[in-house]
């Protein structure tokens, strides 16, 4: 059994300026983002330039920021932030949606899609692989925080979280961070290393995270000002996460369905690039 180790939330300050753990999270989180996205453009089926990912990072702060903390403000807690409105721009308390961030990625894909003439999934499927990065690091803000606690267990690594309360608990953060991190990146980075039909990334991805998220919630202490919201067992988590499993099946089947009826098409004899990703897709 192990105890938090009660974490200062601040890091370190400058002067007046506190800087917490929490946005530290966040910022490695875009930086290893963008590094990994660079490599990403160095494999020979992905068409991005340097300047573009470095482009497109602006829009998707901004949509992970925004996104996430509207999310959450309207998401879980409306009637708290209606009350205290000023506590909507305290983020290093954390408070940040996962589903609202996502939805803010979707609206920089549209927006970035438009400016440059991208296909809205091409861009997705392009930045799918680098997401679950900024999970890894949100769940570990999350654990230096002692937020987000699991449920109460009897497991030999149960936690205490003593500015909860002395009952060993799963230490859930971590169970997160390496779900929808670590093992999700994995996944994620070696399937988008061949090349795939558009959407297939896409669809992916919200399959792995929408599971991902939905078994961790088994464990995780749901919200207390939430409690079980369905059938007695489903957290809110588990409520936003069972679309993105379903729309992550479909994406897949419509995006293998689609290619497969464009192979049908063009006749047998394929030549060029369409015959090395007909090749690819039948050896992977």
């Amino acid at each position: 059994m192990f105890v938090h180790p009660d974490i200062n939330p601040v890091a370190f300050s400058l002067g007046p300026l506190a800087v917490h753990w929490y946005g530290l999270m966040y910022l490695l989180s875009f930086l290893l983002g963008w590094g990994m996205a660079i490599v990403r453009t160095r494999q020979p089926h992905i068409h991005w330039g340097r300047e573009e990912v470095g482009d497109f990072l602006f829009y998707v702060v901004l949509g992970v920021v925004l996104g996430g903390r509207i999310g959450y403000v309207v998401l879980y807690q409306p009637g708290f932030f209606f009350t205290h409105p000023l506590h909507i721009f305290y983020v290093w308390d954390g408070g940040m949606s996962f589903h609202g961030g996502m939805l803010g990625v979707f609206a920089a894909a549209a927006w970035f899609a438009r400016k440059t003439g991208r296909h809205f999934f091409e861009i997705t499927d392009f930045v799918a692989p680098m997401v679950p990065i900024g999970l890894f690091f949100g769940r570990i803000g999350n654990f230096i925080n002692g937020e987000l606690v699991g449920r109460v267990t009897h497991v030999p690594w149960a936690m205490i979280y003593p500015h909860v309360d002395m009952q060993p608990r799963h230490p859930s953060e971590l169970y997160e961070a390496a779900l929808e991190g670590l093992l999700l990146f994995a996944i994620l980075w070696f399937y988008a290393a061949k090349p795939r039909p558009r959407m297939a990334v896409s669809g992916l991805f919200l399959l792995g995270y929408g599971c991902f998220r939905f078994i961790a919630e088994f464990f995780r202490q749901p919200d207390p000002f939430l409690g079980f919201v369905a059938f007695g067992w489903m957290t809110m988590g588990q409520i936003y996460s069972a679309p993105m499993i379903a729309a992550g099946i479909l994406i897949l089947v419509w995006a293998y369905t689609r290619r497969g009826r464009r192979y049908e098409r063009s006749g047998t004899t394929l030549s060029g690039s369409d015959a090395r990703d007909a090749r690819s897709q039948h050896h992977s």
